[in-house]
């Protein structure tokens, strides 16, 4: 531990360095409030900083404008567009746009913009699914039309979360040198290392109070380390963290939906996807295993032992979403009535106390991405918490390009979290069962099935809603921990920060899973109080 802490407090020199050739700072100022903030909040984009391309997906794009974005509470406001409209077979949206909004290089920013940048993500391949959009059109400078094949109530979140490039400058290398019309313009990108950006004068929106930030790429570790020594503004870290002492800084927590669960391969075994890697797992296909995992585990001992208290027991992949069936929450740690669901499906116990069903033992290997210590710890006491239930978990670590080829008959440890209800039917249809990470586990109940599309094909929230939370239990089946569990959802970690006491970033909404800078979303309301 002492040579860790001494090689993290050479590499804070390195930094301490760097910083002050790049802000020009001296000891004398560094305590004086400035219109720079140094932050180190989050790993660097594996694709850089396209929205065509999924940038800004978990948070906000920074470089670029979204023709709609969620206020706090997670009603959705216009930021480009000023008004919309639907038409009644809910295949047309007509989006009017302000007329006053410039790029960072000057030029306007006008319906074309917008209709090539959603044709351009279309065809990107990304994770930005556009599949459904039949066509799109500038019917003027100030107005674009959305045709879609059917209607998709989720299709708003699209237009929430995709950023705006302008059509003139746009090419192969955009990501590395993005031009957009938000808060902010990148002006350098030290790879593996740091982004510097500045204010963006021809911002339309509110000015932000701070003309220069500085976002280092840190470990956890050494953000802590330059947290300690004073050498950052705002710092994200781990539980581990937590409760040290920071002076001049105080811990901030956010609440999240980024959450981490079990996922159950839910078919029995003996088939294999195209790729033929193995898929179902015998003793996780049995109702009354997934059953009574979900009510016998101690979510709030999780919380408490790995989190450090740092987060909130998880029944669901979106906990206090507006699409989330309250309904849905359990009453866990009763591993008397978890024993019961178990000996009255005939898992019984062995002389080794480990149940049985038919000569097969209740035992199967929970995976984890190795290198991750809260998912680590997580198995690790998941798997404590079983072994009083007769079931046997063993744990074990694998990397992502393993995890690709075993994830369909193996339990696995994941994480999700997003504020876009579409999650729900990735992970949930037999549409998606065995593509990519979603329905991995080869989930299917025809009655979720029908709720999700009608979920999908509704042409309002309120209906969208209904649908989502329907297919979560209606009384009688669904995929939550109530119905059909082919998932334990365990916790929601509290995303952490240490800022600089002096420091108001303001009422943040429920962050999504920990990808990309969430933390930014009002960054134009942060100032020196």
């Amino acid at each position: 531990m002492k040579q860790r802490e001494k090689f993290l407090w050479i590499i804070l020199g390195l930094l301490v360095f760097i910083l002050g050739a790049c802000s020009g700072t001296t000891e004398n100022e560094s305590d004086q409030e400035t219109d720079e903030l140094i932050l180190a909040i989050g790993g660097e984009p594996d694709n850089g900083f396209d929205p065509t391309t999924g940038w800004g997906r978990y948070g906000s794009p920074l470089f670029q404008s979204t023709l709609f974005t969620y206020d706090k509470d997670f009603n959705i406001v216009n930021d480009l567009a000023t008004s919309y409209s639907l038409s009644d077979d809910g295949l047309t949206w007509t989006i009017d746009l302000r007329d006053d909004v410039r790029f960072s290089d000057e030029e306007p920013l006008t319906a074309e913009d917008v209709k090539f940048t959603f044709e351009t993500a279309k065809t990107s391949g990304s994770i930005i699914d556009l599949n459904n959009l039949e066509e799109v059109k500038s019917i003027d400078n100030d107005t674009v039309e959305f045709t879609l094949k059917e209607p998709e109530s989720t299709f708003i979140y699209l237009l929430v979360s995709t950023g705006i490039v302008p059509k003139h400058v746009y090419d192969d290398t955009y990501n590395e040198n993005p031009v957009g019309s938000g808060p902010y313009q990148l002006v350098q990108w030290d790879k593996g290392q740091q982004v510097i950006v500045e204010e963006n004068p021809n911002y339309y929106g509110e000015k932000p109070n701070f003309s220069k930030l500085t976002f280092l790429f840190l470990s956890e570790d050494a953000a802590f380390a330059a947290a300690k020594a004073g050498e950052v503004d705002v710092a994200s870290v781990p539980p581990a963290f937590a409760n040290e002492e920071v002076e001049g800084m105080e811990l901030i927590e956010l609440e999240s939906v980024d959450n981490r669960g079990i996922m159950f391969p839910y078919v029995a075994e003996g088939e294999e996807t195209a790729d033929g890697a193995p898929i179902g797992n015998d003793v996780t296909a049995d109702k009354a295993i997934r059953k009574a995992i979900n009510i016998g585990v101690d979510r709030q001992t999780l919380v408490d032992g790995v989190l450090e208290g740092f987060g909130t027991p998880a029944y669901s992949v979106a906990d206090n979403m507006p699409w989330w069936n309250e309904d849905t929450v359990i009453e866990d740690n009763d591993p008397e009535k978890a024993k019961q669901i178990l000996e009255e499906s005939g898992w019984l116990e062995n002389e080794s106390g480990v149940r049985e069903k038919d000569g097969l033992p209740a035992e199967f290997t929970l995976l984890y991405p190795a290198g991750d210590q809260i998912r680590q710890s997580l198995s690790i006491t998941f798997a404590e918490l079983m072994k009083p239930l007769g079931i046997q978990v063993k744990t074990e670590g694998k990397s992502w390009n393993e995890l690709e080829n075993l994830m369909y008959s193996n339990p696995v440890m994941m994480g999700w979290g997003s504020h876009d209800p579409l999650e729900i039917y990735n992970l949930y249809s037999s549409e998606t069962r065995g593509i990519g990470y979603y329905n991995a586990n080869y989930y299917a109940n025809p009655v979720v099935d029908d709720y999700l599309k009608q979920a999908i094909r509704a042409t309002s929230e309120e209906e969208a809603n209904k649908y989502w939370k329907k297919a979560q239990w209606d009384g009688e089946t669904g995929f939550s921990s109530l119905g059909d569990a082919p998932w334990a959802w365990l916790v929601n970690l509290n995303h952490l920060y240490f800022v600089n006491a002096n420091l108001e970033i303001g009422e943040q909404k429920i962050q999504p899973h920990g990808h990309g800078w969430p933390i930014t979303d009002f960054i134009e309301q942060w100032h020196w109080q």
